[in-house]
């Protein structure tokens, strides 16, 4: 699985402590092994997929997009606090 990242989505790895990116990278291996893992979008962020996941003890979300068979592209990740906002802003 070949997996593509945003500026945006690296800006904000490149901010988080190790374990918050130890449990980021549990996420992005659970979308690689079930990229239908996330909840799909309707409306104005149509082809996203969000998944939904605990980043030390905080519910935190992933948005992504499925390319292809074999490759996913990484939007987003942090709380859900104006995360959908943000993510509108960046899918146009």
């Amino acid at each position: 699985m070949r997996i593509v990242v945003t500026a945006t989505f690296d800006r904000t790895v490149k901010r988080l402590h190790r374990q918050q990116k130890a449990d980021l990278d549990e996420a992005v291996k659970a979308i690689a092994n079930a990229p239908e893992i996330g909840e799909a979008k309707m409306g104005d962020l149509l082809g996203i997929q969000v998944y939904k996941f605990r980043m030390v003890n905080q519910l935190c979300l992933l948005a992504y997009r499925v390319l292809d068979e074999s490759t996913i592209k990484l939007l987003m990740a942090g709380p859900h606090e104006n995360f959908y906002r943000e993510l509108k802003r960046l899918a146009h």
